[in-house]
């Protein structure tokens, strides 16, 4: 009696294209290499404080259109110019979406936002869309969700972060350990800071571990080590972390030099209210000078709030977690700018 091959039944594949050939398909010129490699140096001078300026990374919580995510940035650009003597902006151009339990996982995974999951399409679209942003002359930051994925990317982002679910994850420190760029790891949901200060001291090792080379083979990857791995402040269930006190209630405990400081203004530090990130960064340049943090990041959109996936949907509004609008978004920049070079005075007084 023939017995049925039931591994066979139950698992289905789709061939997708291999790296080297999206790459191929879709490439970065040389000009535009020697640019990213510029904004990446520039990232690293400011986290290790050779570069003063604030790194701020804004930008939707995830993209979920190519319009948007270009009106976006061209608002950004224009914005970059008026506040380069005091922050540079990193457009936040989140392709990929960690989920609690299950939903739309991001633009790479399903860019129709409609259940096709037609992941070949999200990663022509995905790498099409980051080499426009950067033709514009913007950095672009993302969040290392899948390691496979990070291979169709890695030549193109100035900054990554790794969310406070996977800091714990053996393989996303492996795979930030072989990324050309600087890399933060946020605390953990709990509040845990240990998870990440392990994390960045991992990634800052050099690795041998499995992975995907360029022609989509299993192979050992020899990692050198992260650029400059560091550590995000994202609040926790339990309440913000981004304020004076509680920086020094960590250092305190931790009793070592903390890694290069970047706090995220939305998530735990916002209670999750993405209107309350203003006053989150308002507070976080007022005491800057006792902190030393290297940069910020912001959820923020063309419209205020976010919601959910339909025919009729708002352009320019989140699909996933509540952005601060474009309007507001603006000001508070502009608002800080003047801050900071308020600051700077006092300083060199």
């Amino acid at each position: 009696m023939n017995t049925p091959n039931t591994s066979q039944q139950h698992h289905a594949e789709s061939i997708l294209i291999l790296p080297q050939q999206l790459k191929q398909q879709l490439p970065l010129s040389p000009q535009l290499a020697s640019q990213v490699a510029e904004h990446r140096q520039i990232i690293q001078n400011i986290l290790e404080g050779k570069d003063h300026r604030l790194m701020v990374v804004t930008g939707p919580c995830s993209i979920h259109d190519e319009a948007s995510a270009l009106d976006y940035a061209e608002k950004l650009k224009q914005l970059q110019s008026q506040l380069s003597d005091q922050i540079l902006l990193v457009m936040r151009a989140y392709i990929e979406k960690p989920r609690t339990t299950v939903g739309w996982k991001g633009f790479l995974y399903d860019p129709n936002l409609d259940g096709s999951s037609n992941m070949q399409l999200g990663l022509e679209k995905s790498r099409d869309l980051y080499l426009k942003i950067i033709e514009m002359g913007l950095p672009i930051a993302s969040e290392i969700l899948s390691p496979m994925a990070t291979a169709y990317f890695d030549d193109l982002l100035a900054w990554g972060a790794i969310g406070a679910r996977t800091s714990e994850s053996q393989i996303h420190r492996e795979i930030s350990s072989h990324m050309p760029y600087s890399i933060g790891f946020k605390n953990g949901t709990d509040g845990s800071i240990q998870i990440a200060l392990d994390a960045i001291q991992s990634a800052s090792h050099p690795h041998q571990f499995l992975g995907m080379s360029q022609s989509g083979l299993p192979c050992i990857l020899h990692s050198q080590g992260n650029p400059k791995a560091h550590l995000i402040l994202r609040g926790s269930n339990s309440g913000p972390n981004y304020q004076l006190s509680e920086i020094e209630k960590i250092r305190a405990k931790h009793q070592i030099d903390l890694p290069a400081l970047v706090i995220d203004c939305s998530h735990g530090n916002s209670s999750k209210n993405p209107m309350l990130q203003p006053e989150v960064l308002e507070q976080i340049v007022a005491e800057r000078l006792q902190t030393n943090v290297r940069g910020v990041m912001l959820e923020s959109h063309l419209v205020d709030g976010n919601q959910k996936i339909s025919e009729q949907m708002t352009y320019g509004q989140s699909v996933t977690d509540g952005c601060l609008g474009w309007t507001k978004t603006e000001q508070l920049l502009l608002n800080m700018t003047d801050s900071l070079r308020l600051e700077g005075l006092k300083r060199s007084a």
